[in-house]
């Protein structure tokens, strides 16, 4: 792999690094719980908000990418996150949390359009071998995000307790903007050049915006988009209870900063752990997904089990808890090591959860128009769970009743992906189609493009570069 500027792999290290600046340092405040206050009302609505216009623009971002471009809209979404950390500056200093609800709906917007342009730059720019690698590498790098900016307010902090001060807010914000600033780094995807001399653009018909619209419709109608519906509801649900009503309502400050540090760790960790089965070249792939689905079912569940027995010790959080003992401190070894491991468990599993709703989307098909919209339909419903969630804290429901719930939309996803993963087969359904469609048109497109596709040709088959000059792709 090379590390020329306009290679894949600087471009996949940058736009890791705006993630790592801007939607790392905002998993870090709200693995906080309530963004750093005593009081996560505030925060529990403007993640409401946030989600709420997340998954309307989780989908129509690939529009705007698409006519804008990735470096722009990547470096204002980026300044989007430097607004709403901004506003806890605001909310300190006048106790009205207004503005930082408006900012979270501001922020979703831009969340949306950050996270289509990371999906161009990841998914696109390398080649099909290193895809997988490029993923990883990712995933690792805007982890880290949350876990070093987990150490910041744990340092900043570890003398006080109560809300975070306006510093580190000011100092997230310095951070939030530099990624804005990295993300001018990027560069249009037909100047990316892989290794092998071929250009990162996909070539493809004209589509209308009215039959994209169309598209997205008809997956309310699509088997497999209505089967993991409740993975999709699910895999952010549980966000809320965990940041703001475990680690938020039982610990001290400083300790729940410690606990932000484990939390992306375990990410880290879980993801690369199940990667590995995931991968795993001497099990056909539906072998691979039903162990997996496995771990994670029966890890979740245990997970939510040890939840319960700590959940019934305590109905409130804060400084009035009424946790046995008061708010924990990680000093505390003999009442703070159990609450604590089992918090590292909750991001473990999470990170499993989440892999194994990526790689079951992946398995439904190879073509990469089709993927997009399975990919922002997942998004867009998992915004929608999470919006629900935050705003369940918000109302301040009963913190039983908020794990119940949780437990049982697990219990709900698990049967489907189950289903679903029992049909995987080695290779996509859609598979066979695709390769039909080559053969009985690959005359075709070597007419309309001037590509060579005889037997030593077709390995890189490439757009003439005036044409290619005019095509950036979301995929």
């Amino acid at each position: 792999m090379s590390l020329r500027y306009h290679s894949p792999l600087a471009q996949v290290l940058i736009i890791s690094a705006v993630c790592f600046l801007c939607p790392g340092m905002f998993n870090a405040l709200n693995g906080l719980g309530g963004a750093g206050q005593l009081d996560p009302q505030t925060a529990n609505n403007a993640n409401s908000a946030l989600y709420a216009t997340f998954s309307v623009f989780s989908i129509a971002g690939g529009a705007i990418v698409n006519v804008c471009g990735v470096r722009f809209t990547t470096a204002l979404a980026c300044l989007t996150y430097a607004i709403y950390t901004g506003s806890y500056v605001h909310y300190n200093s006048t106790g009205d949390g207004v503005p930082t609800i408006i900012a979270g709906v501001i922020l979703g917007i831009g969340a949306g359009v950050l996270w289509t342009a990371q999906g161009v730059v990841m998914v696109s720019y390398p080649s099909d071998r290193e895809k997988g690698r490029f993923i990883s590498i990712f995933w690792v790098i805007f982890n880290l995000g949350g876990l070093i900016g987990g150490v910041l307010p744990f340092a900043i902090n570890y003398y006080q307790s109560g809300s975070l001060t306006s510093s580190v807010y000011v100092l997230f914000v310095i951070l939030e903007c530099t990624g804005a600033v990295t993300a001018l780094f990027l560069v249009p995807p037909v100047c990316v050049v892989r290794d092998d001399g071929s250009h990162a653009t996909i070539v493809q018909s004209p589509r209308s915006a009215r039959r994209e619209a169309l598209e997205v419709l008809r997956l309310f109608g699509n088997r497999w988009m209505l089967l993991l519906l409740p993975m999709s509801f699910t895999s952010n649900f549980f966000y809320s209870y965990q940041f703001s009503a475990y680690n938020g309502a039982i610990f001290t400050l400083r300790t729940r900063g410690f606990n932000n540090l484990l939390y992306w760790a375990s990410q880290i960790l879980g993801s690369y752990v199940l990667s590995l089965l995931l991968d795993f070249a001497r099990w056909s792939r539906r072998r691979r997904g039903i162990c997996a689905l496995v771990i994670v079912a029966v890890s979740f569940n245990a997970v939510w089990a040890c939840t319960l027995v700590v959940q019934l010790r305590y109905t409130r959080g804060t400084e009035a808890t009424d946790y046995p003992g008061g708010l924990i401190d990680f000093l505390e070894s003999s009442r703070a090591t159990g609450p604590i491991l089992l918090y590292f468990f909750m991001g473990l599993v999470d990170s499993w959860y989440q892999n194994i709703a990526y790689w079951i989307i992946g398995t439904l098909t190879n073509d990469a128009h089709v993927t997009a919209r399975y990919v922002g339909f997942y998004k867009g419903v998992q915004s929608l769970g999470a919006s629900a969630s935050w705003q369940i804290g918000a109302r301040e429901a009963p913190y039983i009743n908020q794990l119940a719930g949780n437990w049982a939309l697990l219990a709900l996803s698990l049967p489907t992906m189950a289903y679903t993963v029992m049909q995987v087969k080695d290779r996509a359904l859609d598979d066979m189609l695709l390769c039909s469609f080559v053969r009985d048109n690959e005359s075709m497109v070597a007419g309309a493009f001037g590509w060579d596709l005889s037997p030593t040709q077709m390995a890189k088959p490439r757009a003439p570069k005036h044409l290619a000059q005019h095509v950036e792709t979301i995929v």
